[in-house]
């Protein structure tokens, strides 16, 4: 009970140092929040809607730090080699992130990611969805939304290792429901 009111005792402080996740979380998005709208452009120029995703089973919005960088890379990677997973299940991936569209071009090429990486340079969408960090990068957490759009699974701190599995066990759980 002490180390509990020691941790409440602090959540302030970490808010003010960015570090908020516990302190916002009653303040950020909730399961069942409809999902903020946002077009942003992909790695090749695209404009990304998630309206236009609409009608899709489910939609994977996965934010995450930095291109090129090995934790990312894994998640990436990760993602790329389940893609037919998910879109056999009727399930689009879009990864967001604060690099510019030429990082994104190029961590694409390098690791031929072969779905849409966002590019949110101007961290409009990642504080949208209460995911910027103390740093000015998003923190690694994957919102899970419904053909109606509306918000149906959150995954905060994501651990790289495993989370594609989880996410696919998540998935299967909630397509079996409609």
């Amino acid at each position: 009970m002490k180390t509990l009111n020691i941790l409440i005792g602090f959540l302030p402080f970490l808010s003010i140092l960015g570090f908020g996740t516990l302190a916002r979380a009653a303040e950020g998005l909730k399961v069942g929040d409809p999902a903020p709208g946002f077009t942003l452009s992909d790695q090749s120029g695209k404009a990304a809607r998630l309206s236009d995703l609409k009608g899709k089973e489910f939609v994977i919005l996965y934010f995450y730090p930095k291109d090129e960088t090995p934790g990312c890379t894994k998640e990436a990677c990760t993602f790329r080699n389940d893609l037919n997973w998910y879109r056999d299940h009727g399930v689009e991936i879009l990864g967001v992130s604060v690099d510019d569209q030429a990082s994104h071009r190029k961590f694409a090429t390098n690791y031929s990611l072969n779905f849409p990486i966002l590019s949110d340079a101007d961290k409009k969408v990642t504080k949208q969805y209460g995911v910027l960090g103390p740093f000015g990068v998003a923190n690694r957490t994957t919102f899970v939304i419904d053909k109606e759009g509306i918000i149906r699974a959150i995954f905060p701190s994501v651990k790289v290792d495993g989370h594609s599995a989880e996410l696919q066990k998540a998935l299967s759980g909630l397509i079996a429901q409609t």
